[in-house]
């Protein structure tokens, strides 16, 4: 697994690629946004660990722009930050950034953050891949959605084309905030002409297939003046 880590500040840039080398991965190392997508295009990482402040172009701007250009692989972005307040990780997970990490964090932390990640899609000899949540299977090959009532029990899920590319899309990032843009980009690509407001109510479709109550959504949350998220949390 290759990660590209973009950090200014050295010490922490060689703590966190010392970190991660020890747990096998392979670690490239920018100081700034420009050379970090340069180097994002030419090794294809299956993560970057993003520092928001950056010189030149910051950390929501290069996340904006590899989500534009992922090339052959579409690599999780960890973003790193010392800022704590609200409003910054919604900023940032708007962008495309699958989680943040706020400064400063333990060694321990990062790596489980990292491994946390790369569970998220579960591929087998290369050809086959499944997404799971605690509530929801998708098998992205076979073009199957199912409710998982328990640990042996699945019940499947009757969903148009769209609604399955959206799901779909949904569960392979879980938290991530997406915009409408992003998500017209994701199930229409450049077919797509017309109001983006027509993802409103493809959303309002699906969630009527996978809420208990539509009205109240547990899984496909609104996030107001950005656009939607999945969450699928484990209640005890």
């Amino acid at each position: 697994m290759k990660i590209l880590i973009v950090e200014d500040e050295q010490e922490i840039a060689q703590l966190i690629s010392s970190t991660l080398e020890r747990e096998g991965f392979s670690c490239y190392h920018c100081r700034d946004g420009l050379s970090a997508l340069q180097v994002f295009q030419e090794q294809q990482p299956d993560v970057v660990l993003l520092d928001l402040m950056l010189p030149g172009l910051d950390g929501l701007e290069v996340c904006a722009r590899m989500r534009q250009k992922p090339g052959a692989k579409d690599p999780y972005i960890l973003m790193l930050t010392a800022k704590g307040e609200e409003i910054d990780r919604v900023i940032g997970l708007s962008t495309g950034a699958d989680d943040y990490l706020v400064k400063p964090f333990s060694p321990r932390e990062l790596v489980a953050r990292v491994r946390a990640l790369l569970r998220r899609s579960l591929r087998h000899g290369g050809e086959t891949l499944v997404y799971r949540t605690p509530h929801f299977t998708v098998d992205v090959d076979q073009r199957q959605a199912y409710r998982n009532l328990d640990s042996e029990e699945s019940e499947a899920l009757d969903l148009t084309t769209l609604e399955f590319n959206l799901l779909s899309t949904f569960v392979s990032q879980p938290n991530r905030v997406w915009n409408r843009t992003q998500l017209i980009d994701k199930l229409w690509g450049d077919n797509f002409f017309g109001d983006e407001r027509v993802v409103d109510t493809h959303v309002a479709r699906l969630r009527k297939k996978i809420e208990p109550d539509p009205a109240n959504p547990n899984f496909v949350k609104t996030v107001i003046g950005v656009g939607y998220k999945f969450e699928d949390l484990v209640t005890q």
